[in-house]
């Protein structure tokens, strides 16, 4: 962890298994999402972490 206010941990819980559609089976990120996360700011880092949460639930797990 770090003291960085804008910091926000990646959801990565190394499952990193893409499916058909190129979404994560671990942590619902898209491909694309995991490969811009390094890079992200802050806000974009809480806009795929919403993506992914609404991507989990559709798939019938609890985020």
């Amino acid at each position: 962890m770090t003291d960085k206010p804008w910091y926000v941990p990646t959801p990565c819980v190394m499952v990193c298994t893409l499916d058909d559609n190129d979404v994560c089976l671990g942590c619902y990120r898209t491909a694309d999402e995991i490969g811009e996360w390094v890079d992200a700011d802050a806000a974009r880092r809480d806009a795929i972490l919403e993506a992914a949460d609404t991507r989990m639930l559709q798939a019938g797990r609890e985020a």
